[in-house]
Order: structure tokens, then C-alpha cells, then sequence
């Protein structure tokens, strides 16, 4: 049964907190229901040495702690369980919890719940996370009220009561995010979709499961709501009869009825009626097409709610990415080092290697979600000189290429860390290259998260001499 949307009592009720980690989320969910007067227990089989930053995080707010372990009795004798999105629903700890008829919430389920002004959510298997910040560089540009979370950044939940209904929010939303939101049968009033490719399969165990975890950003919109939709992607693209409210596109392919598309090196809008021009393609700072999708992607909503095309181009003119995604650390003797930490999918790294038309030094490879492979081993082997493969997948990573057609077989060295990573490509590269940390896998079998990944990456090749 769906639970009805709106604020839930808290003061003096239970609260367990299932996943306190490192991201900031179960810190302010924590912080959030102890000053609603909730009596808070938080949760997480991590232990508090790994924890301690967010332990710390929380000194002074009154908590009952359980770390290291879970136990029943915290998830059927509360009035409340609030998970990290990260925790699968099928955990014998939530389901207990259901069997027990103790509610099952999520930070951004509060955040919707709590939350004065609806949201604008961005979601996609790429793209998400620079079309989500360039949305909300626009808005400021523009003269919103601003604020930018959900999987990017920090939790919102400690602002919360500063935003007013006409105030813009700006999520960046998972699937596993949304998964959790279908519960609350509610969604963003404006909805972007960047792409939709293969993702998380070791959580969602399919294609389909995955898709329909993605597709609850627009199942539940008003008839006044929008969608904008990637034309250019032919599942995205599907999704148009399945949408409630308004539908608008983008594409840097073809001309679209109601959206934004690029014609003659400009960004056309049709959001608001007759075609506006907006920006030229060159003033996109960021490489590759995908990055002029992201901004197409980004334009539409901007435009609906009231943002002025001058003060959009100027926000896409200044944009100059976000940390960790096909950021520039450094150039030494001729030598590009981009940092491409946050490209955690095959997709996300093929569309890095095409972006560049130097020979590329890749470091490549991470944890494994078990997804298809063979796309990119292709791309490695037709636009890649060394690669340089390190984690659980190098292995795997390593035949697939081998397999891959192709005239000759490209330089591939195994590494055990970051640090000798570039430590090689260092020692392999030359005047003109670029070495390339875009790994197409997730971080966590050898690190904290993607950030970690691209911190120490980071700081190597600063060190390099």
C-alpha cells in the first residue's frame, strides 16, 4: 500500500537509522530526526573506526549507537526505520521491520516529505551529476533561490526549513533513490532523464528492474508537471506515452518540436514557444557531446520555470564542471592527467575515450556490478595506447580486450593501487599524451567511494615530478 505524502510526527517517537556511511545522508537523517524530538538509534554493520568521520560528524546530538552489527529487535520495536538507499529492500532487517508494520523510510523520502517547495530531480546512468550542478548554476544565474543535493553533495535535510515554496530544489536522484520513492507514489515536478544504459545490475539483477526503478522520476507527476526526455536515447525516448504531465525533448542530433536541440553550432530552445537561440556549442567548457547533451538537458527546465536565456548562457559559459568528472589536475611536460573518477559505468568511459582525440593512457578498472563489458573493451582497444587496469575487474577487463577485434593488441599493465597507476603511466607517457583515470567500474572493492578514487589519484600526480 502506498504511504500518503506530507510530514510525519516525530517528537517522541523511535527512529532507527539503517546506514550511517560516509556520504553525509545517514548524518543528516540522524541530525534531522533528533531535533524533531525523535529518540534515534542508528544502525550500520560498519564498525566505528570506519565510520569515525561520521561519528564524529554527530557528537553531541543525543544517538543510541549500534554499530558493527544489526539487531532485530532495533527494526521491529521502533515506529520508525529510516534506511540509507544503499541497504537493498530485500534486507531481512527492512523486511522484518515491514512484517512487524514499522513504516520504511529513506532520507530523500523525507526530504520530499518535509520539504516546502516541490523538487526538480535529474536521473540517468550518465550525466546526472553535471546536468544536476549546471541546473542549479542556472537557476542562481538566474536569480532563484537555490539549493542542490539528493546524490550530489550533502544531505538537505538540515536546510529543510529555510526553503519556501517558491525556492528551487535541485536532486540529483539513483535508482536506488527513486526505487524508494515509488513507495511515496510522488515525483519530481519536473523530471530530466540524461540516458539509460546498463547500471547497478548487481543490485537490480536486470535490465528491466533497473529501468523501472528509474522510470518512478516520472510515474507519479501531476499533469502539470514536465519531463524532458534525451531524444537521442532510444530508451529514453520510449518513455514519452508514459508520462503524465507535459513532455519536452533534447538532442544534439535533430531538431525537436517542444525542447532543446543544436542546429548550426547553437543551442536552440523551444521550451517557452518560438525558437530562441541561447548559447553557442563553443561555449560549452566541458569536452565531448555528451557534455553539450548535459546542457541541453540542463537548458529546459531552467528555461520553464522562469530563468532568462541570457542569464542561462551565462551560467553555461562559466561552467566549468564538477570535481571528478573529466577534471583537469594537472599538465606536466606535455602531459594531460584528467581525473574521471565519478565515470563508475562502461558507458560513462567510452564517452570519455571519445571526447579526445590524443593517444590515451587509460587506469582503468574497480568493482565489479556485473555489467556488459564487450562495448567497452572495444572502445579501449580502438582509441586506447596503454591501459592500465587495477581492482576486482582487471582480470575480466584484461580478456575482454584481448578479445576485442582490432589490428594489434594494445599495451595492458596490471597495478595493485592508484598510486602505481600513475606511477606507470607516468613512466609510459609522452609529450601529447593524456592519462586518463576513467575507470567504467565502481570503487568499491579498494576504496570509500569514487571520490577516494579521485582524491588519491589526485594527489599522486600532484606529487609527480
Amino acid at each position: 500500500m502506498k504511504a500518503p505524502l506530507g510530514p510525519i510526527a516525530l517528537r517522541g517517537r523511535r527512529a532507527t537509522v539503517v546506514g550511517l556511511g560516509l556520504f553525509g545522508g545517514g548524518v543528516g537523517v540522524a541530525r534531522f530526526l533528533a531535533a524533531r524530538g525523535a529518540r534515534v538509534t542508528v544502525t550500520d554493520l560498519r564498525d566505528r573506526n570506519v565510520l569515525a568521520r561520521s561519528v564524529e560528524a554527530l557528537a553531541g546530538v543525543p544517538i543510541e549507537w549500534r554499530l558493527g552489527e544489526h539487531r532485530v529487535e532495533d527494526f521491529t520495536s521502533t515506529d520508525l526505520v529510516v534506511s540509507s538507499p544503499g541497504v537493498p529492500r530485500e534486507s531481512p532487517f527492512l523486511a522484518a521491520a515491514r512484517a512487524a508494520s514499522v513504516p520504511v523510510e529513506t532520507e530523500i523520502g523525507l526530504l520530499f516529505r518535509f520539504c516546502r517547495a516541490r523538487p526538480i530531480g535529474v536521473t540517468g546512468s550518465n550525466g546526472k551529476t553535471t546536468t544536476t550542478a549546471l541546473l542549479g548554476a542556472m537557476f542562481r544565474e538566474g536569480g532563484f533561490r537555490t539549493y542542490v543535493g539528493g546524490n550530489i553533495g550533502g544531505s538537505l535535510l538540515d536546510r529543510v526549513d529555510e526553503v519556501a515554496p517558491d525556492d528551487v530544489v535541485v536532486l540529483e536522484l539513483s535508482s536506488f533513490q527513486l526505487e524508494y520513492l515509488g513507495d511515496l507514489a510522488t515525483s519530481p515536478e519536473s523530471a530530466v532523464v540524461t540516458t539509460l544504459t546498463a547500471n547497478h545490475l548487481d543490485r537490480h539483477g536486470s535490465m528491466e528492474a533497473y529501468a523501472a526503478a528509474k522510470k518512478q522520476i516520472v510515474a507519479h507527476q501531476r499533469a502539470s508537471d514536465a519531463a524532458f526526455l534525451n531524444r537521442d536515447d532510444p530508451a529514453v525516448r520510449a518513455w514519452r506515452k508514459d508520462c503524465p504531465g507535459s513532455v519536452y525533448e533534447f538532442s544534439i542530433r535533430e531538431p525537436v518540436e517542444r525542447g532543446v536541440f543544436v542546429r548550426d553550432c547553437r543551442i536552440v530552445s523551444t521550451v517557452v514557444g518560438l525558437e530562441t537561440p541561447v548559447a553557442d556549442v563553443k561555449d560549452v567548457r566541458l569536452p565531448g557531446g555528451f557534455n553539450v547533451a548535459n546542457v541541453c538537458a540542463a537548458l529546459g527546465p531552467a528555461l520553464r520555470r522562469g530563468v532568462e536565456p541570457a542569464a542561462a548562457a551565462r551560467a553555461i559559459a562559466s561552467f566549468a564542471g564538477v570535481p571528478h568528472r573529466l577534471e583537469c589536475v594537472r599538465e606536466l611536460r606535455g602531459v594531460r592527467y584528467l581525473n574521471d573518477s565519478i565515470a563508475t559505468n562502461p558507458e560513462s568511459t567510452i564517452a570519455a575515450l571519445e571526447a579526445f582525440t590524443e593517444p590515451i593512457v587509460l587506469i582503468a578498472g574497480g568493482y565489479d556490478k556485473k555489467l556488459p563489458i564487450e562495448k567497452f573493451a572495444a572502445a579501449i582497444r580502438r582509441r586506447v595506447r596503454t591501459t592500465i587496469l587495477l581492482g576486482a575487474t582487471a582480470h575480466r577487463l584484461h580478456d575482454a580486450i584481448a578479445a576485442a577485434p582490432g589490428v594489434s593488441l594494445p599495451d595492458i599493465r596490471r597495478v595493485a593501487s592508484i598510486e602505481e597507476a600513475v606511477d606507470v603511466a607516468h613512466s609510459l607517457s609522452s609529450p601529447g599524451d593524456l592519462v586518463l583515470l576513467s575507470p567504467g567500474f565502481a570503487s568499491f572493492d579498494q576504496f570509500v567511494n569514487f571520490e577516494e578514487r579521485g582524491d588519491r589519484f589526485r594527489r599522486r600526480v600532484e606529487e609527480l615530478r
